[in-house]
């Protein structure tokens, strides 16, 4: 795997694990960036978190209105290893 997409995977099991610790659908997320003056469609979002693509502002946005939990080194190391560690 390419460096590249080991950090579009990092960056989707991120986004993915706190709308899921929150139960937050697609749907929801797209409500509340709404709320916060960010429109994208659950569709478009879904698309976006999946592949691990998006802009810094959107990334934070969406951490943001998740009230995710602080994003450390040591977070994002451990998804690197569990990406690493599966596609051996």
């Amino acid at each position: 795997m390419s460096a590249k997409n080991a950090w579009r995977q990092t960056v989707a099991r991120l986004v993915k694990s706190e709308m899921s610790v929150r139960g937050v659908k697609y749907q929801a997320l797209s409500l509340r960036l709404a709320d916060i003056g960010v429109e994208q469609s659950a569709d478009n979002l879904r698309n976006k978190v999946n592949k691990g693509i998006m802009g810094a502002d959107l990334l934070v946005q969406i951490l943001y209105v998740l009230k995710a939990r602080a994003v450390d080194a040591a977070l994002i190391e451990e998804i690197l290893t569990d990406i690493d560690d599966t596609n051996r």
